[in-house]
């Protein structure tokens, strides 16, 4: 089975000549179906850049970018946009609701672009804002819910076309402690539905949630471990710690022996 995404070489630059700036700097990536993967780093490092670009939304200046093994990195934005609405879903942290618009015409939204009905559209919105407990708000404006509401609106919005890649910028990053597990559970029960999750966050407590932990600097991937594996470095660090323990308190029983 080819993966999901996999990106060859990626550089993505702003600006020209002496200001030019690369936010990806020859980046490889290889995303397996059913992955849910925590990106994380100082800000600048090059994470929104790459969720963007792996969301269709920048083009690379350099190298390949292949989706289910097709190469999607010079399609025009009609193309682009197909793709996006087809098989991608993005949380971002400010929401990005639209004011003026109940919370069922949010959700609804993303249907536009795949031609259903208005009936059809407000159906598939109430749908899953039921999944999401928010079926009694379905007519309040954005304005009326909490920060909690407000975002797993956006994760209905997301996901009201099935989507089977999802894409989350900060997800809990206006959130309180409560509301950012609240959500945090949202996105690992569609993990566990076999969704693919990509997740930006400067949250060092939400990786457990993730199976894979990749971490940028200066536009390079810095450091990518799996779950396993992280289990396995903490283990390593526990043991060493342990035995570092051990070491001091028998070095200090031979100091107290000699004293006496």
């Amino acid at each position: 089975m080819p993966p999901r995404i996999r990106l060859v070489n990626v550089t993505k630059k702003f600006g020209f000549g002496d200001a030019e700036i690369r936010a990806l700097d020859n980046v490889n990536l290889t995303v397996k179906k059913g992955e849910f993967i925590a990106i994380m780093g100082p800000s600048g490092c090059g994470k929104t850049t790459l969720l963007n670009t792996l969301g269709l939304l920048d083009q690379p200046s350099e190298g390949e970018y292949y989706l289910d093994d097709v190469a999607v990195d010079n399609l025009n934005s009609r193309r682009r946009a197909k793709i996006r609405s087809k098989h991608i879903g993005f949380v971002f942290q400010n929401f990005n609701l639209i004011p003026r618009l109940t919370v069922i015409e949010n959700v609804a939204l993303p249907l536009t672009y795949k031609g259903l009905g208005k009936v059809k559209r407000l159906q598939e919105a109430s749908r899953i804002l039921k999944t999401f407990h928010l079926g009694q708000r379905e007519y309040y404006m954005p304005h009326q819910l909490s920060g909690g509401q407000v975002q797993r609106v956006a994760i209905a919005r997301a996901l009201v076309n099935s989507p089977s890649i999802i894409l989350a910028d900060e997800p809990t990053g206006n959130l309180d402690s409560k509301s950012s597990h609240l959500i945090m559970e949202e996105l690992s029960d569609l993990h566990r539905r076999g969704n693919t999750i990509i997740m930006v966050t400067h949250n060092p407590e939400l990786i457990h949630y993730a199976s894979r932990v990749i971490t940028m600097l200066d536009g390079k991937i810095d450091t990518d471990e799996h779950k396993e594996k992280r289990k396995f470095t903490k283990k390593l660090i526990e043991d060493d710690e342990k035995e570092d323990k051990y070491r001091n308190k028998k070095s200090s029983t031979k100091k107290k022996a000699k004293k006496s």
